[in-house]
């Protein structure tokens, strides 16, 4: 798991043996099942997460009972409530696994402190952390402004290898649709 990561923070800039080091002594790999609630609601998140294998997801449940997918993490991302993380408040989302999950985890004190040690580290946190606010920007954007098709034919262009491993009831969550209208834009593009 550890290379993967290395490999995605050297494509964001340079990394040094000892900054790949600092990595490892800060990382922590974990195994998840299916279903596992990694980072629960009402509570402060604990880790910011690098998924290695597998799907993950944030939602929050709505006033109907309802779960509202509000992000899909693959691999290759970070995932974690992140405004609740940084600023060390409860979350109002829930983070599970979707799929068996293969992830390096880190603490924020432990993030803290690789910040402080490692330049291309604190380069890359920021990165993502930039990121995360792009993506939250670019789903309010597309909810507000786009149809379902249309938000359906995004996600299809930019990760269709979410479709085939994250169950239809959470991507049409995340979609904002029900599970039945996505099955209807789905055929309807078949067609």
């Amino acid at each position: 798991m550890l290379p993967y990561l290395l490999t995605v923070i050297s494509r964001a800039g340079g990394l040094t043996e000892a900054d790949a080091a600092l990595c490892e002594q800060y990382f922590e790999a974990v195994s998840l099942k299916k279903t596992t609630v990694v980072e629960a609601a009402d509570a402060v998140p604990q880790h910011l997460y690098f998924i290695a294998e597998g799907y993950m997801r944030l939602y929050v449940d709505g006033n109907d009972g309802e779960q509202a997918t509000t992000h899909l993490g693959a691999p290759g991302e970070f995932l974690t409530s992140f405004l609740s993380f940084i600023h060390e408040r409860k979350a109002a989302d829930n983070l599970v696994a979707v799929t068996d999950c293969q992830v390096l985890r880190i603490t924020r004190p432990r993030l803290a402190a690789l910040i402080a040690a490692s330049e291309a580290f604190k380069n890359f946190s920021l990165l993502i952390f930039e990121q995360a606010i792009v993506n939250t920007q670019a789903r309010a954007n597309s909810l507000a402004t786009h149809g379902a098709a249309q938000r359906y034919q995004q996600l299809l262009a930019d990760r269709p290898e979410v479709l085939l491993h994250v169950p239809v009831r959470h991507v049409a969550s995340f979609l904002g649709i029900k599970p039945e209208s996505l099955s209807r834009i789905r055929r309807q593009a078949v067609s």
